[in-house]
């Protein structure tokens, strides 16, 4: 009688898979514990530097080097297991390109905080710094779209079965490539949008614009949308072509030295000269003031009132609001207090009936 072997065979396929299941959690667990060792060196030079970013960049590579070292781990231990090894030419060539496109990520994220943090918005020139700042987040987004596609693209090509369709669809992408350009239209023009509006910076973080009769400020800048922030916090979603093929108003560009107007409706006889000297005053004592321009124009008159517009400026416009609310508010104050004949009134003519005197008793019943 024959002796039946499959068993012995079972025995040995189980033995192999439980030893490629060992090894392999030994080299994840040696894995884990190199990292947890290389983070807290990291972190503790990080924290000793000079440099504030440096903790930065070791937080956000923090997560995706965890990984790579458990990649390397099971690669280096696959080539002495073979059931193992069986297993990793399966995964390796999707796993091998995530962890990269992942590590890339989180290095350009990295790169991109520390020049933002070195850049920072509340420099001495603001201008400037927000100019960089958006420049760096838009071609920081770009090129994270461009590693997110290449990743995805070595991850598809390392399955034998898509990267065999790939190729039929390059041998044959005629009237295909057409077809999926044309689908595709609004997404490349937004992207193509995207990388001209970091070159010619039309707009940048915090500037204050005017879309089709929205006032706010540039919150986010995005690959093919912007954020726009308005006074009582909500948001606009505004698309980035709209920046490039429209007109809008900007409040910032060149710079954001601007000047603003109050306007007061006063009584026709009332003397300006008081006036004049009480902005003065008011601008002098006011830190949102810059300096240069602050004067009072009559700028129209009416039958029954005069229009005087008060000029003021400041260094930015969100600033020149708040100077142009103090200026309002201090002006009507001053009028109301020393100047109560400039309040505006209306007059009222009336004519008596003939025979009748203005002291007539029967004339003010009329």
């Amino acid at each position: 009688m024959t002796p039946d072997l499959t068993i012995f065979a079972h025995e040995g396929w189980l033995t192999e898979w439980a030893g490629a299941a060992l090894f392999g959690s030994l080299a994840v667990a040696l894995a884990l514990l190199l990292h947890a060792a290389l983070y807290r060196v990291l972190l503790r030079l990080a924290r000793g530097s000079s440099i504030d970013s440096d903790e930065l960049v070791v937080a956000k590579i923090g997560r995706p080097l965890r990984w790579a070292l458990v990649a390397v781990a099971i690669a280096y231990t696959a080539q002495e297991v073979p059931a193992l090894a069986a297993i990793w030419a399966r995964i390796g060539g999707v796993v091998v390109p995530a962890i990269a496109g992942w590590f890339m990520i989180a290095i350009l994220k990295a790169f991109a905080g520390v020049a933002q943090v070195r850049t920072g918005l509340r420099s001495a020139d603001q201008l400037t710094a927000r100019r960089r700042q958006t420049r760096i987040g838009i071609l920081s987004r770009l090129a994270t779209f461009v590693v997110v596609m290449i990743t995805i693209a070595l991850m598809l090509l390392s399955i034998p079965g898509v990267r065999s369709v790939g190729l039929t669809l390059i041998a044959s992408a005629g009237l295909a490539g057409l077809a999926v350009g044309a689908a595709a239209q609004p997404a490349l023009r937004s992207l193509i949008a995207g990388i001209q509006m970091a070159l010619t910076e039309p707009i940048h973080i915090e500037d204050v614009v005017i879309v089709e009769g929205r006032w706010g400020w540039v919150e986010e800048i995005r690959t093919t949308y912007v954020i726009l922030r308005s006074w009582d916090q909500r948001r606009f979603v505004v698309p980035v072509t709209k920046f490039l093929e429209d007109s809008f108003e900007s409040w910032s560009w060149p710079d954001e030295k601007l000047f603003g107007s109050v306007f007061l409706y006063v009584d026709p006889a009332t003397d300006v000269a008081p006036l004049r000297e009480e902005l003065q005053r008011l601008v002098r004592s006011n830190k949102r003031w810059n300096g240069k321009r602050a004067d009072i124009m009559v700028t129209d008159t009416q039958p029954g009132s005069m229009e005087v517009r008060a000029v003021v400026s400041a260094s930015d416009a969100i600033t020149l609001f708040d100077l142009r609310c103090d200026v309002r508010e201090g002006l009507m104050d001053f009028i109301r207090r020393d100047m109560p004949e400039a309040i505006l009134r209306h007059r009222v003519e009336r004519q008596l009936a003939p025979g009748l005197s203005p002291a007539d008793p029967s004339a003010s019943a009329d």
